[in-house]
């Protein structure tokens, strides 16, 4: 592994990711050059089929890419071993999603606390994150409650407040707010704000331009290939 400035989040070099798809090669990326600063706020958007579920999942070193680099500070997800990346996701990466995915019959703080597993924390210190995460969504008073008699915001907090437990540095969003009215999704963006405000790097995927327009950095993928469009 090599040492990158540690200004940069993630710094991509010709990426590009093949898939066999019924005896065709399918590129869905195609030669994506690209630097992602720490704390920075980058929505991603483009039509349906365009690459973004595999970019994302690059960046959460879910994927591989076929050809190139992907630098999460100084891991190369391309060349990492399979129990360094299970490390990089259990520590580094937070991860929110457009379904909530919470265990109905758990509480809010039982929802969290199952977010901390993978790490071997003591009870104590366990305990002390669920509490911290929740007060940082506004939940604070809501941790004995189930999914069930939570909103649809309050449900996508307690999903943000899973990922941020860990204390994460980057947080991958797969459309947040694609399952919320406006009040409701204009809730989550405010949380997601402050978090990238106290120096959470956030990178979105998203459809709705009402909130890609809010981050500080916006990118167009298409045809497996990245644009910067920020205005």
């Amino acid at each position: 592994m090599s040492i990158v400035d540690t200004a940069s989040a993630y710094r991509i070099k010709g990426v590009t990711k093949t898939y066999q798809q019924k005896g065709r090669v399918v590129n869905a990326l195609t030669g994506v050059d690209i630097d992602i600063a720490q704390g920075d706020f980058v929505t991603i958007q483009g039509p349906t089929g365009g690459g973004k579920s595999t970019f994302l999942q690059l960046l959460g070193a879910l994927e591989r890419p076929t050809k190139g680099e992907v630098m999460l500070g100084d891991t190369d997800i391309a060349k990492a071993s399979n129990a360094d990346l299970g490390k990089v996701r259990a520590h580094e990466i937070g991860f929110v999603f457009q379904g909530f995915n919470l265990i109905p019959t758990l509480t809010a703080a039982e929802n969290v606390d199952m977010g901390l597993e993978p790490l071997g924390l003591a009870k104590e210190e366990r305990a002390k994150r669920v509490a911290e995460a929740l007060m940082r969504v506004g939940l604070e008073e809501r941790g004995d409650h189930r999914p069930g008699e939570l909103s649809g915001g309050q449900q996508q907090r307690v999903a943000i407040a899973r990922a941020i437990a860990k204390r994460p540095r980057v947080l991958l969003a797969d459309e947040p707010t694609g399952n919320l009215d406006e009040s409701m999704r204009d809730e989550i963006l405010v949380v997601l704000e402050e978090l990238n405000a106290e120096g959470l790097t956030l990178i979105m995927v998203t459809h709705d331009s009402a909130v890609a327009r809010r981050a500080k950095r916006r990118l167009r993928l298409e045809k497996g290939t990245v644009r910067d469009i920020t205005k």
